[in-house]
């Protein structure tokens, strides 16, 4: 089976890394999903996307002299496949807004945990003790 960029086969995923997913495809050639092309949001950790031996439709996006294969699960799923098999995708709205709500919350005491720190804010220990 030769690879056709564009067209849209099946693989299973055999590595997750942080940068994206590796995907061993019929013929027995292995590919990368970059971490970009996993979903159409915002991936910021694959694995609540990704794990191991799933099996995924994967978009051929490039194929180059050196064997190098680049893949998209994002691309297959948006042109006419059925919807991402992420556990996110299952999550009722309700869950996706409180999840967010949460992330949303930590980032924003994570920054003005750093910014106060730098500039001897509440929570610098030079000025507690005045």
């Amino acid at each position: 089976m030769s690879l056709v960029v564009g067209a849209i086969v099946e693989g299973v995923v055999t590595g997750i890394t942080h940068f994206g997913a590796f995907i061993q495809l019929a013929n027995g050639e292995t590919g990368l999903v970059h971490i970009s092309e996993v979903a159409d949001s915002y991936v910021k950790d694959i694995n609540e996307h990704l794990q191991k031996k799933d099996k995924v439709k994967v978009k051929i996006l490039s194929v180059d002299g050196n064997g190098k294969i680049g893949l998209s699960i994002k691309q297959a799923s948006s042109s006419g496949g059925r919807g991402s098999h992420s556990k996110a995708s299952r999550m009722s709205f309700e869950d996706k807004l409180n999840k967010f709500l949460k992330d949303s919350d930590e980032r924003l005491l994570d920054l003005k945990r750093n910014t106060e720190s730098k500039r001897g804010g509440k929570g610098s220990p030079f000025r507690a003790n005045m």
